[in-house]
């Protein structure tokens, strides 16, 4: 017997801001018939593609340290880093450059949203394909 992954939980101290942040991050919406209002405690949003959701739950301590579990995002058009450009100027904050960690033109680059919770931005499909 084995598992699936549900749906994956960001902790957070404003459930509605971090949700709204992140929607237009991923290109996700609103779950349908899910509560996603300022001041609900849970707010869950959705890739209407594939149906993965994302649970933003409000928990009373604060983030601190480095997180044990991020996104990876890659984005869906464009390069890596006219998306992290985007990113930062959305609200993003730049935690570490890492592109050069395996050569010229590779690696990642780690943002933090609103409430610090790192993730990264790696290379686009199309720049992996035209590399190999």
């Amino acid at each position: 017997m084995t598992s699936y992954i549900s749906h994956t939980t960001v902790d957070c101290a404003d459930a509605f801001a971090l949700s709204e942040w992140w929607k237009p991050v991923l290109g996700y919406t609103d779950l349908p018939d899910d509560p996603n209002e300022p001041g609900h405690e849970e707010c869950m949003i959705v890739d209407p593609d594939t149906g993965h959701q994302v649970l933003f739950i409000e928990v009373p301590e604060r983030k601190t340290g480095k997180n044990r579990v991020h996104f990876d995002l890659r984005p869906r058009a464009g390069t890596r880093d006219e998306e992290v450009e985007r990113l930062l100027q959305y609200g993003a904050t730049q935690v570490a450059d890492h592109r050069g960690i395996h050569g010229p033109g590779t690696g990642w680059v780690t943002l933090a949203d609103p409430e610090g919770n790192e993730f990264c931005i790696v290379r686009s499909k199309a720049e992996l394909d035209a590399a190999s």
